[in-house]
């Protein structure tokens, strides 16, 4: 790691901005502390397939650029994009996909209220002329990263082991 480096305005308020020592890019502090880009948001998971994973980032990444309601519309593909790269036929329904899942297993017990409320919100979202909340983007990241540990993270974290019959 390098020294940082920084830039500060002569204005009043002052605003910063400041170089990342570790990856060498900007980011601008307004003078409320209002960060560009923020940080992301949400956990990483592991285990994901390369498209799965794209816009699962791809969601941090909106809640990141205060981009909500895109985030909200990413989450509801990513429920898509689960569903085909876990065997659903492409070219399906939205609800088709959410169906595929639950009726597979990839929905935990007591979690269909997750998926439900991802639908909701990204059908708002998709449907409704309405504006996403931060609230709601880093709502359905957490619901997503939930249910993406319960289908690829954990599951990839158990070693096969030889089957033991009584």
């Amino acid at each position: 790691m390098g020294q940082a480096i920084g830039f500060q305005s002569k204005a009043h308020p002052v605003a910063y901005i400041y170089i990342c020592a570790y990856c060498g890019a900007p980011t601008y502090f307004d003078p409320n502390g209002f960060q560009i880009p923020g940080p992301s948001f949400g956990e990483n998971v592991g285990s994901l397939p390369q498209d799965v994973a794209a816009l699962y980032n791809e969601a941090r990444s909106c809640v990141k650029a205060n981009a909500n309601t895109s985030a909200v519309l990413t989450c509801r593909k990513l429920l898509m994009h689960i569903a085909v790269e876990k065997g659903a036929k492409p070219g399906q329904s939205f609800i088709e996909y959410i169906e595929y899942l639950a009726g597979k297993g990839y929905v935990p017990p007591d979690g269909q209220g997750w998926v439900d409320h991802i639908r909701k919100k990204g059908n708002e979202a998709n449907h409704e002329i309405k504006i996403m909340s931060a609230e709601d983007a880093k709502e359905l990241i957490t619901f997503s990263a939930m249910l993406l540990k319960f289908i690829y993270e954990f599951p990839a974290r158990i070693k096969p082991t030889s089957v033991v019959t009584t």
